[in-house]
């Protein structure tokens, strides 16, 4: 199926290649750091224990390991598979962002880094609302 377009819009149609490109390119980073994080198991555990400090730290990080590569599975799936896959990365996503970058407690020297990168995951957040938006059209 095709997108639809808005009303007044263009008739020209976006082929439905063109979302699962763009859901795999929102997943590619969930990816990743999942496979990171599975060939790194201590370093994950080790990264969980000092962003949170919760215990216990390897279930934690399996937890985690399990919402980035299940999410960003289920939004490769697409339909309302990928609405739920983007509600966990989402999710996942903001709370990291809080817990890893939080640049309101940062010094002087990491504010800039910290509030940037804080920022960029509010747009992959943004990115993920959007694609839970359009999911069931392909």
């Amino acid at each position: 199926m095709l997108l639809e377009a808005d009303e007044g819009a263009s008739d020209r149609e976006t082929p439905n290649w063109a979302g699962w490109i763009a859901r795999a390119a929102l997943a590619s980073a969930f990816v990743l750091s999942g496979l990171v994080k599975i060939t790194d198991f201590a370093g994950a555990t080790a990264e969980v224990r000092a962003l949170t400090g919760l215990e216990p730290a390897p279930l934690v990080a399996a937890a985690v390991i399990g919402v980035q590569l299940g999410g960003s599975a289920l939004l490769l799936i697409g339909g309302r598979m990928a609405a739920v896959g983007t509600v966990l990365l989402g999710t996942f996503t903001l709370a990291a962002s809080i817990a890893a970058h939080d640049f309101w407690n940062a010094d002087a020297a990491s504010w800039v880094r910290q509030a940037t990168t804080f920022c960029e995951h509010l747009g992959l957040i943004a990115g993920l609302a959007l694609a839970a938006m359009l999911a069931g059209r392909d």
